[in-house]
């Protein structure tokens, strides 16, 4: 399924881009209001709406209104400690008419700090008035705290954002272990590497060889597969700095015979710590 994310402030402005969306044929289009970035969250957009709840009604009913698709919202727990409003929310936003809520277990006024709160997740999913799928999100970095936050919460699914950057593997990680309960079994170190290289190149050719690896800098910085090899730190700052996919591929390919003995000898991503 392909789904659109949409997120502003302005309801007219909102239709129009829902319109637009539509035009692209998605199966679902999505309704951002939990962007807590400054510049975002600053104009009331995102989960700048956080402040205004009247607001995120009135553009979530406008949009469902005005597309033949089905619309769903992400949001947050709140503006801030004192105003996490998210279980009466969530109640208003399904009677809009939207298909499925996506909360991330942090206030605005958070940002990514400190830990995700599950248990307001857990509230709304519990309501007996709530009949639409909820989906939980915030800090799932592993199969098993995936499991843990489905018994916990008894959500429909998880959504997994900063867990992925760099070990894009993850989801098929996670669908291994809730399906039998174990861990899957570890990859040669080439099949990891050759997966980033991959999602290097697609980058470069959905946007172009600049954009695309601008895109990716995050990702190879964040990646897990490097860690706790010695005097990586160069290689590191070389693959940050490469302007080209040829010298970025170029750097990656030498990675394997460079640190040979230490990847050889060493579990290196027996664990992943994201």
């Amino acid at each position: 399924p392909l789904g659109i994310q949409i997120y502003g402030s302005d309801p007219d402005t909102m239709v129009e881009a829902a319109k637009i969306c539509e035009d692209a044929n998605p199966d679902i289009i999505d309704i951002n209001f939990g962007c807590p970035v400054r510049k975002i969250a600053g104009k009331g957009a995102g989960s700048g709406c956080m402040k205004t709840p009247e607001l995120m009604l009135d553009i979530t009913e406008k949009v469902v209104k005005a597309v033949n698709k089905p619309v769903s919202v992400k949001t947050r727990l709140g503006w801030d400690d004192d105003s996490k409003i998210i279980v009466p929310l969530a109640e208003q936003l399904q009677d809009c008419g939207i298909v499925a809520l996506t909360i991330h277990g942090r206030t605005r006024s958070q940002m990514y700090k400190g830990d995700a709160d599950w248990s307001l997740i857990r509230d709304v999913k519990n309501n007996p008035r709530m009949h639409i799928p909820i989906i939980g999100n915030g800090d799932v970095t592993s199969p098993e705290i995936t499991k843990q936050r489905f018994d916990e919460t008894g959500v429909d699914a998880i959504m997994i954002g900063r867990g992925s950057i760099g070990a894009p593997w993850i989801f098929e990680e996670i669908k291994h272990y809730l399906s039998t309960g174990e861990n899957m079994p570890m990859r040669p170190f080439m099949w990891y590497l050759n997966i980033l290289k991959e999602q290097v190149q697609s980058s470069v050719e959905r946007l172009d060889e600049i954009r695309g690896i601008l895109h990716m800098r995050r990702h190879l910085a964040a990646t897990p597969l490097f860690k706790g090899i010695p005097d990586f730190k160069p290689t590191r700052i070389a693959m940050l700095r490469a302007n080209t996919l040829e010298e970025l591929f170029s750097i990656i390919d030498e990675i394997p015979f460079k640190f040979e003995d230490y990847i050889t000898n060493n579990q290196i991503i027996s664990e992943f710590s994201v």
